[in-house]
């Protein structure tokens, strides 16, 4: 794998531990999570269509006939990982939710990985990943229970 990717991934797990971690501060701060997560989402989706019209790829539109209508629920189940997120950092932490949300992507990224699914390189799950996994799932029960 190229080492710009490697860090590229890394910087973008920072990111997003920044910008949840943010989401729920602010739906703790104005004491409703549900309308911060609006807030953030209102305003992610303006860049959104800000980023995607300054392609100048105007055929896409027409393309989007070919997407499977169950693709396009990605955008239900991220607004409601978000919220539920934004909820549960104030309730438990930002070291465990995160630690418990790398642990369960990691788990899903190698079945998705060893059956190619949803476009993704097959990659067999191997005893040493298998290993690794199960070091992560560790990790993450001695963060989440330890005091």
């Amino acid at each position: 794998m190229k080492p710009y990717l490697i860090v590229l991934m890394l910087f973008i797990g920072v990111i997003l531990s920044l910008h949840l971690t943010m989401n729920a501060q602010v739906g703790a701060i104005i004491r409703n999570p549900k309308v911060g997560n609006a807030i953030f989402w209102g305003i992610g989706a303006l860049t959104a269509l800000a980023i995607g019209f300054s392609s100048g790829d105007t055929e896409a539109f027409s393309r989007l006939r070919e997407v499977p209508v169950w693709l396009l629920t990605a955008g239900v189940m991220g607004a409601a990982l978000v919220f539920g997120i934004a909820w549960t950092v104030p309730k438990v932490g930002a070291a465990t939710a995160f630690v418990l949300m790398i642990a369960g992507q990691v788990v899903t990224g190698l079945v998705l990985s060893h059956f190619g699914a949803l476009g993704s390189p097959v990659e067999p799950i191997s005893a040493m990943k298998v290993v690794g996994a199960l070091l992560l799932v560790a990790g993450a029960a001695v963060c989440t229970f330890s005091k």
